[in-house]
């Protein structure tokens, strides 16, 4: 089967009749069902298939003799945002998959094992940290923080671990199976739109912009919306407000060559009334900039601005940092090879997280980009010809025979 025939038979998993698109998150009904639609297909394909500890399913291919470590591993996410495309995450495990079965009808004869990776929640929709499952196998988020994670239910990772039928006592680092990594070849829709002004079809990532996410917890009086007189509130909204404005403003000030990004996509108010004045607002600050050091200004900015708006509406902030990566420069003997065996296809910096970004620093990790024409993600007109996803597979299956 074909990577846009996978994309179509998947594509009526998690649809959100709401908000458009698709919300699948972490072991949620929609999780589940892609993940046991993964396994089918996998062992379908003949490969052998595991979970690990952190919710991350592998579908490996080994040579006749056996295993044979260090591995090769593609793949990518099966989970989204709220009301996401079709393609970020699932591109790229439907393209690995379409990748090992053309290897394998071909007749090639891997000379090291390969693993089809669906990494769990990757977007960190549903329990706030992004690279979910790439952090813990790698030990950068330790397990007892992750754990006791809480989604908007208040369902802690743990328990939703353990209802899956998922140790949490098995959550956590995992360096038997980060030694059987070799390199990482991660494939993706494009996020942005770089390649479509060149005429080209696929890219081959370079960098990661620094990110991170912080929430501001915003703290004031509830209080009735027609009895209070505005001389007397402390209204947290009011406060967001500002905060938001100020997001913006300390992105359009940074220096240009940072290329800072900054947003607030989510909050929460409480009690969340029509008439009542709020009690506590509760904002998340995704924030963005080439290098660590420019991030970290961001934020710092964005927090004095917080504080000098609370105050003055007699409210109080905290600002607590849910995650971050530093830069990250992809390895550059693995892209060059990879480069050569495509035959020459530009380079790109990436601003948007992914797992071969948390892994580049425990192996070589490369990324494939395949054209998105209007770079829009993260939403539902995320997009890719059929023509582009058959040369990205292609382009995979090449870097895979020539890597085995």
């Amino acid at each position: 089967m074909t990577a846009p025939a996978m994309l179509a038979e998947i594509d009526g998993i998690g649809r959100d009749p709401v908000r458009g698109g698709h919300s699948r998150h972490l072991l949620d009904d929609a999780d589940r069902e892609l993940r046991e639609w993964f396994v089918s297909t996998a062992k379908n394909l003949g490969l052998e298939v595991e979970r690990d500890g952190n919710a991350n399913l592998w579908a490996w291919w080994h040579p006749a003799a056996g295993p044979a470590y260090p591995a090769v591993i593609t793949g990518s996410h099966l989970d989204s945002v709220p009301g996401g495309g079709a393609l970020d995450g699932p591109l790229g495990v439907v393209s690995a998959l379409e990748a090992v079965s053309r290897l394998r009808a071909a007749g090639h004869q891997p000379a090291r094992s390969v693993a089809v990776v669906v990494f769990a929640e990757e977007e960190g929709a549903r329990f706030g940290v992004a690279c979910l499952g790439s952090r813990l196998l790698t030990g950068v988020l330790p397990a007892d923080r992750a754990l006791d994670l809480t989604d908007a239910g208040g369902h802690r990772l743990r328990d939703v671990l353990a209802e899956n039928g998922i140790d949490p006592a098995g959550a956590g680092a995992d360096p038997d199976r980060l030694a059987r990594v070799g390199v990482v070849v991660e494939l993706h829709v494009e996020q942005g739109k770089q390649l479509a002004p060149l005429g080209a079809p696929l890219g081959l990532a370079t960098t990661i912009l620094a990110h991170g996410r912080w929430s501001l917890r915003i703290t004031g009086r509830g209080d009735h919306a027609g009895s209070t007189e505005l001389s007397s509130r402390r209204d947290p909204v009011v406060v967001a407000a500002d905060v938001i404005k100020a997001v913006r403003q300390a992105a359009v000030d940074a220096p240009t060559e940072a290329h800072a990004r900054a947003t607030v996509g989510r909050l929460t108010v409480t009690p969340g009334g029509t008439n009542a004045i709020a009690s506590e607002v509760v904002l998340w600050l995704d924030a963005r900039a080439e290098h660590d050091r420019e991030v970290r200004d961001l934020v710092a900015a964005v927090s004095a601005a917080a504080s000098r708006a609370a105050a003055a509406e007699g409210c109080a902030v905290t600002v607590q940092e849910e995650s971050f990566s530093s830069r990250v420069a992809f390895d550059q003997q693995l892209t060059d090879r990879l480069d050569g065996v495509l035959g020459g296809i530009p380079r790109i910096p990436t601003g948007a997280g992914h797992d071969a970004g948390v892994l580049a620093a425990f192996a070589p990790s490369a990324m494939l980009f395949v054209r998105n024409p209007e770079g829009v993600s993260h939403a539902p007109a995320e997009t890719a010809s059929d023509a582009d996803i058959s040369r990205g597979v292609t382009a995979l299956a090449a870097c895979l025979a020539d890597l085995t």
